[in-house]
């Protein structure tokens, strides 16, 4: 797995949080941010991790900077579109994921199900 992975969505309250938790679980290093983040993590996100052993209590949508960019090896980005910074040798994966905003938990739990499986297949 790539060293250091940064992930990306809209409002940094439900794909990107899972998704770093999530590969987080498997040792990687992970930061997650969004383009305008939102004032919390999604109740609904907060609740199908805690369904799998993951606490996002406490988290909180962090805004995307240059500095995360630039720290990351590999940038999964989910929804930001030209919002997210591109930087030359970086390398880029684009995971088409519906946002979780306002979705009942059982189409969260299968967001966060595809995340778990991009996240196990992400490249070397």
């Amino acid at each position: 797995m790539p060293a250091n992975v940064l992930f990306v969505c809209i409002g940094n309250a439900g794909r990107s949080q899972m998704a770093q938790a999530l590969y987080e679980c498997t040792g990687g290093e992970a930061r997650s941010a969004g383009t305008r983040p939102e004032a919390e993590v999604h109740p609904p996100v907060v609740e199908v991790m805690r369904e799998v052993g993951i606490d996002l209590d406490g988290r909180q949508p962090h805004k995307l900077s240059r500095e995360d960019v630039e720290w990351a090896d590999l940038v999964v980005t989910m929804g930001c579109g030209d919002a997210c910074p591109v930087l030359p040798g970086k390398r880029y994966l684009d995971w088409n994921l519906p946002d979780p905003a306002g979705m009942p938990v059982e189409a969260v739990r299968g967001t966060r199900d595809e995340i778990a499986r991009l996240v196990s297949e992400l490249p070397d």
